[in-house]
């Protein structure tokens, strides 16, 4: 009889939290389909290694795996790395994988967005309304144009969704403009608050730079009240947004 297993595939992270968040979402995963065996694996820097969830997998007897990205948008990762891997390991081992897109643009995925920048929001020290306020997206930037894209309009969804008066868009790396320089033409516009989101998934040495570089442009300006908004994390709608 067949038997059909859920591969999760991280990206992987040297941050030892950033791991264990992913394990964590991992492990509510396990508890919301309790009927699939379910395995994680990263593509590298940390164990275990796709591979490796994969051979779990085989183990218990499953011949038909759903391999499930990780990661918010289909840059490089996805659309080659992550495929590669699988596809050889099905090969190798004469197994049926088939593979889920990436989480993208989800209605879920923006719902736990507003609520991560309405927490920031509440937690502010001012009654500063919207309309006064600049809201700062911040994705993980890459090679890929289309994957920046979606960043620009997750964020252009939340500004106009949430009713900020403004957005900026920047970029942890690779892409333009980088976050600091983001951050900066945020508060040179005038408002009296900014709130800074990095969209990402889990923490780790990235989300933690977007952090600093949002400290250091607040130092230069101690006339506006600067909010960093948590990343997504275990919020349950990317736990609902994963079953899907």
């Amino acid at each position: 009889m067949s038997r059909t297993g859920v591969m999760i595939c991280g990206h992987g992270s040297r941050d030892d939290e950033a791991c264990a968040e992913f394990a964590r979402v991992v492990h509510l995963l396990e508890h919301a389909l309790p009927e699939y065996p379910m395995a994680m694996g990263y593509l590298e820097f940390a164990r275990p290694i796709i591979r490796e969830g994969l051979d779990s997998l085989r183990a218990r007897g499953v011949d038909r795996i759903l391999a499930v990205p990780g990661m918010l948008f289909a840059a490089g990762h996805v659309k080659n790395d992550v495929p590669s891997v699988l596809n050889a390991y099905a090969a190798e081992h004469g197994i049926r994988i088939e593979m889920g897109r990436d989480l993208g643009i989800d209605a879920k995925l923006l719902a736990a967005s507003r609520d991560r920048i309405a927490a920031a929001l509440d937690r502010g020290e001012s009654d500063v309304g919207l309309d006064e306020t600049c809201l700062v997206v911040i994705g993980r930037g890459t090679s890929d144009s289309d994957a920046n894209g979606n960043v620009a309009k997750v964020a252009r969804m939340l500004w106009e969704g949430l009713g900020f008066a403004h957005a900026e868009i920047g970029y942890s790396g690779v892409a333009h403009p980088r976050t600091e320089v983001a951050v900066e033409r945020a508060a040179r516009l005038g408002f009296r608050r900014i709130v800074v989101f990095p969209y990402f998934l889990f923490t780790g040495v990235l989300v933690r730079r977007i952090y600093e570089a949002a400290d250091a442009v607040a130092a230069r300006h101690p006339e506006i009240e600067f909010t960093h908004a948590r990343y997504l994390d275990d919020h349950p709608l990317v736990v609902e947004t994963f079953v899907e």
